[in-house]
């Protein structure tokens, strides 16, 4: 089979492999689509713990069951699957134990702990996979399993109801599923960008209102309409989240999904005046998967893509890396 692997830091290859067989409650996946996503950074720079190479990267895996290993039952050759962010837990630690899978402390992450989907097959767990709606294709599907699941998860966890005013942060990979999310959840919709020519995406996604933050300041905007219930975060950059926490009206949640090293700005008094928190959503389990993909189903959310050949995986990544992406890069197979 055809691989892409890193086998160094930045070092992309095209490997052939013999084909993997799956051991117990494993399957094999005949990969149909691979997502790219800003997160596979981590595996190509190898700045996330417990990277080794060489690795095949890709956390956002749809395609058909294969071959299934011993002990697996309830999912059958040539089912749809997906595979996300979620890989393997250890259901020893307190966050297992507990139930809160997503922050198992000694999680095996898709693509980065063990190889991912840049590749024609794949080994996943049976823990790790998702059910695909027939109404998504493989290409569609791809993305919503880590930028679908992550913003639709952080929304529907959120403190914002039915009616209340929901900001997105930037219409990228991450926004505009966002965008489409916070619509159909209920919320009053506000997008946030830079630039007049993005109104009109912004509306056709399902925004109620945009904000111009090239124009306009976006906090006190929010301020005039008695301030955003939530603002999801989806952009990587410190400064610009950080001038957006005073458009929080009482009680409000900063929620952020766009990961970055740079720090965020914040006075305690920002914080205590509106009795106000910041706080993260790291993506989801595989049943979260499920849910996302068809809460999408149902409500026509899709992903807008560019496809890619697995022989223009790197192409692809820079592409994405370049934020040249309109909106998720995909590799898409045969």
């Amino acid at each position: 089979m055809k691989t892409i692997q890193i086998t160094s830091p930045g070092a992309f290859a095209l490997v052939e492999k013999e084909l993997p067989l799956p051991g117990p409650f494993q399957v094999r996946i005949k990969v149909k689509a691979t997502g790219i996503c800003h997160s596979d950074s981590y595996t190509v720079l190898g700045t996330f713990p417990g990277v080794t190479y060489p690795r095949i990267p890709g956390h956002e895996i749809a395609g058909i069951i294969d071959a299934v290993g011993q002990g697996v039952y309830s999912w059958k050759k040539d089912q749809r699957v997906g595979v996300g962010w979620a890989g393997i837990r250890c259901r020893r630690c307190q966050a297992c134990r507990r139930g809160d899978f997503i922050l198992c402390q000694n999680h095996q992450i898709t693509g980065i702990h063990y190889d991912g989907g840049y590749a024609e097959y794949m080994i996943a767990s049976v823990e790790s996979l998702a059910a695909l709606p027939d109404e998504i294709s493989f290409e569609e599907a791809a993305p919503l399993l880590c930028a679908g699941v992550t913003t639709f998860n952080a929304l529907r966890n959120s403190q914002a109801r039915p009616g209340d005013l929901v900001a997105i942060q930037s219409i990228g990979g991450l926004g505009h599923l966002a965008i489409q999310f916070a619509n159909k959840m209920g919320f009053k919709t506000v997008a946030i960008s830079k630039g007049a020519e993005k109104e009109e995406l912004a509306v056709r996604l399902g925004a109620h209102i945009y904000i111009n933050s090239e124009k306009e300041n976006a906090a006190e905007e929010l301020s005039k309409l008695n301030g955003a219930k939530v603002i999801l975060a989806t952009a990587p950059s410190g400064k610009a989240i950080s001038t957006l926490i005073d458009g929080l009206g009482n009680n409000g949640q900063l929620l952020v999904v766009g990961s970055s090293n740079e720090p965020i700005q914040v006075t305690s008094m920002q914080l205590i005046r509106k009795r106000c928190a910041i706080c993260g959503w790291p993506s989801g389990t595989a049943f979260d998967s499920e849910n996302a993909l068809q809460f999408c189903a149902q409500t026509g959310i899709r992903p807008m893509i560019e496809t890619f050949a697995l022989e223009k995986a790197q192409e692809a990544y820079q592409h994405m890396m370049d934020n040249k992406a309109r909106f998720r890069s995909v590799l898409k197979f045969d």
